[in-house]
């Protein structure tokens, strides 16, 4: 069992040479992928990776600011380009986001006459009174006026939070292979992180023992590992407790969104294999980085630390903090912030640190 991570975007509030703005792609051991959010030149980035554009099925979007909106809209219409001639003639794409998301998309599409090859669904996620800033009210917008449906769109659902005691999830869907929860983190606009959880698979098959009780290798070992009883010729009744091991836990992703503060998910992220995080600014500038709604190295790896992360990878890093290279100020580069979260976590931690760039290709197993 194991997924893929492409870092399309690594780049906070706006692209440069280096980097390219918010965008990270999911494959799937069956090819398929799912994008996590879709800043500016998406596509681009896209095409520059091993990521295959028409195995895209699902977009997550953590929350509406630019840096991780502004290119779904043209990655939809590219999207249409890789999707052409596609057997199923009922292919869905669908899109997952905070209430306004709809809206967007709908209009974008519409005042640029853009059809597409293929339907498309937006899922809104119904944020809660905690997620709002003290001036939301100060810039009225209407999250709720879309105008009408797209002629290629399905009208998707609301999803409402789930409380229990003081946790707010979000259940998005499950499918018997995968799940994707969300849940609240701080930031000055409502914001989610995304808790994508694999099947635990059945156990392994005592191939042995199964000979000496008289059973060949067939279709019967798949009826145990399916959790069936068998009954042998003789009368002599196998069950699977008997001859397969415990179940092997499925992986957990938690990829997070912008965020000052994300422990209101902690007990989504508890026990990922790989957690995204955001390290805008170093731990010098935390007064700062709070000021504009983000984190610094050593808040995320607290945050790690306490969520019991076997992986931290950071991203959505500041313009300041730029590749090493010739003429760089080693003290503004990816490796300060990289450091600093290394330094934060508690001696005798089994949490690995790394630093994302564009292009990254990652294997979580």
């Amino acid at each position: 069992m194991k997924i893929d991570i492409t870092f399309l975007g690594t780049a906070s509030c706006y692209p440069t040479p280096h980097r390219s703005v918010s965008c990270t792609a999911v494959r799937f051991e069956d090819g398929s992928v799912w994008l996590f959010d879709c800043g500016e030149g998406s596509q681009i980035q896209l095409q520059k990776s091993s990521v295959k554009p028409g195995r895209v099925s699902k977009i997550f979007i953590t929350h509406l600011h630019g840096d991780h909106v502004f290119g779904l809209p043209g990655l939809v219409c590219t999207l249409g380009t890789a999707w052409q001639g596609k057997a199923d003639a009922d292919a869905l794409l669908e899109v997952f986001g905070p209430k306004g998301l709809r809206s967007y998309l709908r209009r974008s599409l519409a005042l640029s006459r853009s059809l597409l090859p293929f339907h498309y669904t937006v899922h809104e996620l119904v944020p809660v009174p905690e997620q709002f800033p003290a001036d939301w009210g100060a810039w009225p917008v209407d999250h709720e006026a879309a105008g009408p449906t797209h002629p290629q769109e399905r009208l998707g659902r609301d999803i409402p939070v789930a409380r229990e005691d003081d946790r707010c999830t979000w259940h998005l869907f499950s499918d018997g292979c995968a799940g994707v929860r969300a849940g609240m983190i701080h930031h000055t606009i409502p914001s989610f992180g995304f808790a994508v959880e694999l099947a635990s698979q059945p156990g392994q098959l005592d191939a042995g023992r199964l000979r000496e009780l008289g059973l060949p290798p067939g279709p019967l070992y798949g009826a145990l590992k399916r959790g069936e009883e068998v009954t042998l010729p003789g009368g002599l009744v196998i069950r699977p407790s008997e001859v397969v091991g415990p179940p092997k836990r499925g992986l957990k992703a938690t990829i997070l969104g912008d965020t000052s503060d994300p422990s209101p998910m902690e007990h989504l992220a508890r026990g990922s294999d790989v957690l995204l995080h955001e390290a805008t600014m170093r731990d010098g500038e935390r007064d700062k980085a709070l000021e504009f709604g983000h984190s610094t190295p050593a808040m995320a790896a607290g945050f790690a630390d306490r969520a019991g992360a076997r992986r931290l990878v950071l991203y959505h890093f500041s313009q300041r903090y730029r590749p090493a290279g010739p003429g760089t100020d080693p003290q503004e580069t990816v490796a300060v912030l990289l450091e600093e979260a290394r330094a934060a976590l508690p001696r005798g931690s089994v949490c690995e640190v790394s630093a994302a760039e564009d292009l990254l290709e990652m294997t979580v197993s």
